[in-house]
């Protein structure tokens, strides 16, 4: 028998006076699963968030946590009751406790005992690379090591289900690789799932098991990182997830190709119209019978602008 999901919005609307925010969300979120909601600005993943948390009333539609209806247009139960650890943009770290205390608060609630609860935290800290400020309160804070101090606190959390918006988008690349490994290293060893919020497609694509890509308000796919990525259901999914080239292939219409679908070498000809260097591969854009294309290829270019050369395709998807 399936386990019970999380996480589970059923017709979730939102609105703001006349203007809806969310409109009709239905989607489930299984124990130890990352959903990533991804999306630009203003498409609807912080509203879904607080929504989620507790934090909006709902026009329509209900949210169940686990197996409670903990909202629906008629009732809703304080942010408080509902087992969720939040990061949310504003910080919202309390300006009398310390970093170490703000961390060890959640794990004291929970009954461990002093000495454990900030033990744990000043590890949570250290991981963070921000163990040196354990005994600085937020005013004493830069926003980026607030922002770290704001994730230690969920993380210290164990909630059931994790809540992040944009957790990562001030931190550099070191730092923000530890947190998401230790996100993935709490769900395994605790069954703890998580809606992740993120405008980074790449971002979205290596952390999570499903993405759900939001615009205006409306859920337009869900599915596996690598399912929006070659089978996008539209042309705004496929911009959103990476970058595309648009050939029309006689007889077969509009195709996409993502720049790895294609090679230098083989029966079709075109220019080099430019190149650019990436570290570990080269893109080149080709001008070609078909329209342009942009090919990726490991290492350095080999090739220059200007240069007549040979290319196929390996795979393409039709896009409407």
């Amino acid at each position: 028998m399936p386990a019970e999901p999380v996480l589970k919005l059923e017709g979730l609307t939102v609105a703001y006076g006349r203007v809806t925010a969310l409109d009709r969300i239905s989607l489930a979120v299984q124990p130890g699963e990352v959903v990533a909601l991804l999306g630009p600005s203003g498409s609807g993943k912080s509203t879904l968030l607080n929504a989620v948390a507790g934090f909006l009333s709902l026009a329509d539609g209900s949210i169940w946590l686990r197996e409670r209806v903990v909202a629906n247009a008629r009732r809703a139960e304080p942010p408080e009751h509902r087992d969720v650890g939040v990061v949310f943009q504003n910080y919202a770290l309390w300006p009398h406790l310390s970093a170490l205390d703000t961390v060890a608060y959640p794990m004291r609630r929970r009954g461990a005992p002093a000495a454990e609860a900030r033990a744990e935290a000043q590890r949570i800290l250290s991981l963070l690379h921000i163990g040196q400020l354990a005994d600085r309160r937020p005013s004493e804070l830069s926003g980026g090591e607030q922002q770290r101090v704001g994730l230690a606190r969920a993380l210290a959390r164990q909630a059931s289900l994790y809540l992040f918006d944009e957790p990562t988008a001030h931190l550099d690349t070191h730092v923000r690789g530890v947190f998401l490994d230790e996100l993935v290293a709490r769900r395994s060893a605790t069954g703890a799932a998580a809606l992740y919020a993120t405008h980074d497609a790449e971002e979205a694509l290596g952390l999570a098991d499903r993405v759900a890509l939001l615009n205006s308000g409306r859920l337009v796919q869900i599915g596996s990182p690598q399912e929006v990525y070659d089978q996008p259901a539209d042309m705004w999914v496929a911009q959103l997830t990476g970058p595309i080239s648009v050939l029309e292939v006689p007889g077969e219409g509009r195709m996409l190709v993502r720049p790895g679908w294609a090679r230098l070498d083989g029966e079709r000809s075109g220019r080099i119209e430019a190149v650019r260097f990436a570290g570990p591969h080269s893109d080149y854009q080709l001008s070609t019978a078909l329209g342009q294309v942009v090919i990726r290829q490991a290492g350095p270019p080999q090739h220059e602008v200007g240069a007549e050369v040979t290319w196929s395709l390996e795979r393409t998807w039709r896009i409407g």
